[in-house]
């Protein structure tokens, strides 16, 4: 099971503000939305706040609106856009889910309720932070 780190996620409640800074201040390229294709949401699942994206050619930023009914919506404990998380992706999600449970790690697991091509798991580390490890799903 290899992981790599993928995107970092941050909340806002003005994502457009937060997007022209990373792309207008500090020179990151915009990745249009078009690529990365969103899952159906309905009332007990998925997420339909506004998103963008922008990337330094290695590691990508995704910028969320901040929603903090998502965990609720979705039967989850885990709410990834409430403050934002750091994601890694993985090669084998269910040897990954495995080690959590192993290691006691409780974990909300969304499968593709946000991505139609990843299946995403989400946990705390220690301090409280979100973590996100996804893998790509055909």
């Amino acid at each position: 099971m290899k992981l790599e780190f993928h995107h970092i996620n941050y909340v806002s409640e003005d994502v457009d503000r937060l997007h022209n800074f990373y792309t207008e201040v500090l020179g990151l390229d915009d990745i249009p939305i078009q690529t990365f294709p969103r899952s159906e949401v309905t009332d007990q699942r998925g997420y339909a706040g506004k998103i963008k994206f922008a990337t330094d050619g290695k590691m990508q930023m995704h910028l969320a609106e901040k929603n903090l009914q998502v965990a609720f919506k979705n039967g989850e404990v885990i709410n990834p856009v409430e403050r934002g998380h750091i994601a890694f992706r993985t090669d084998d999600i269910v040897a990954f889910k495995a080690m959590l449970e192993a290691k006691g790690i409780p974990y909300s697991d969304y499968g593709t309720a946000f991505a139609k091509e990843w299946h995403q798991v989400f946990f705390h580390d220690p301090e409280g932070n979100v973590i996100e490890v996804h893998q790509a799903v055909a």
